[in-house]
């Protein structure tokens, strides 16, 4: 578990109610802990992100380097959607750093 998140007995800390006891068949109201969620750190999303922005922005360069060099398996149409997709990752990035900023600037604005 990570350290930022305080560990807590918040199971043990509830009092039992009668969500707890199923009476009548109905099924108890508690959900089950989860201890250790299956999911990746932002730090390992954040990598990969940028790795395959990196990738998507490369892909036109070393697509045009074989078309001009005669590759038959590279055509000017896959060089032209890659093109397009790049300056769309682009786009999405640059719209990204924008709204990290603006949030940036908000939580600066708070007064404690």
């Amino acid at each position: 578990m990570s350290s930022f998140y305080p560990n807590y007995d918040l199971a043990g800390r509830i009092g039992h109610t009668k969500l707890d006891s199923g009476v009548g068949g109905i099924p108890p109201a508690r959900i089950g802990r989860m201890e250790d969620p299956a999911m990746p750190s932002f730090g390992t999303v954040l990598n990969g992100f940028v790795d395959k922005f990196n990738t998507e922005l490369n892909a036109p360069d070393t697509m045009l380097k074989d078309y001009m060099s005669g590759s038959s398996n590279v055509d000017v149409h896959d060089v032209m959607i890659a093109m397009s997709k790049a300056e769309i990752n682009i786009n999405v990035m640059t719209s990204i750093v924008g709204k990290v900023i603006q949030a940036y600037d908000k939580i600066m604005q708070i007064q404690v």
